[in-house]
């Protein structure tokens, strides 16, 4: 997913990669995983309402890129790889709404599995119940079920994913490039969504760190 950004978030991998190039792996991992943990411990502790909307907010006010230079290099597979997903996800939702709940809404009707109760979008789903979504299930990272975040962000890809297929199917006699491009975008929602669940399952194993 991270690959798929543009302006207006100022991130770019080959900054962040000139940014950090210079750094222990090993130390920008540590960083990575005691900023998230001690970060998700304090606010689960606590979870005063406005500490919640703030973080919710945080890319908004301070730029994707500031999130990407904790978290952005960690394991897909990890506690910080999960919080970086997450934001970043949230990211390209509120960066296009209306194409977003295109896709998503397309796959709502192509998927006839339970995918759709458990992302938790109102329905039908257009821009502004796609980015309300995507604000609920950041905020229940630090004050819900982080598990349950994880799934509903799971089934959002597959959603989503499910759509861009059907689109480019459509698309692949008189828009090749689109059909193209909404296959890549497809395969990489649906590998984050098997990130998100592995993630799910590891945090109900007590085992993601």
């Amino acid at each position: 997913m991270s690959d798929e950004f543009h302006k207006p978030t100022k991130f770019s991998g080959s900054k962040f990669e000139s940014m950090m190039g210079g750094e222990d792996p090993a130390r920008i991992s540590r960083v990575a995983h005691e900023t998230a943990l001690a970060l998700l411990a304090r606010v689960r502790k606590d979870p005063d309402p406005g500490v919640v909307e703030r973080l919710v907010a945080f890319a908004d006010d301070n730029g994707i890129d500031a999130i990407a230079e904790l978290w952005s290099r960690a394991s897909p597979r990890s506690l910080p790889g999960a919080l970086w997903r997450i934001y970043l996800m949230r990211a390209l939702i509120r960066q296009d709404p209306d194409g977003t709940s295109f896709l998503y809404q397309r796959g709502t009707e192509m998927n006839a599995s339970i995918d759709q109760v458990v992302a938790g979008a109102t329905s039908p789903t257009g821009p502004v119940e796609i980015t309300a979504l995507a604000d609920e299930i950041l905020r229940g990272l630090f004050e819900g079920d982080f598990a349950v975040a994880l799934e509903r962000a799971a089934a959002f890809c597959r959603l989503t994913a499910t759509g861009a297929t059907g689109v480019a199917d459509e698309a692949e006699l008189s828009s090749p490039e689109r059909a193209t491009a909404l296959t890549t975008k497809a395969l990489r929602l649906s590998r984050t969504a098997a990130e998100f669940t592995a993630c799910a399952r590891s945090w109900r194993n007590g085992t993601l760190d």
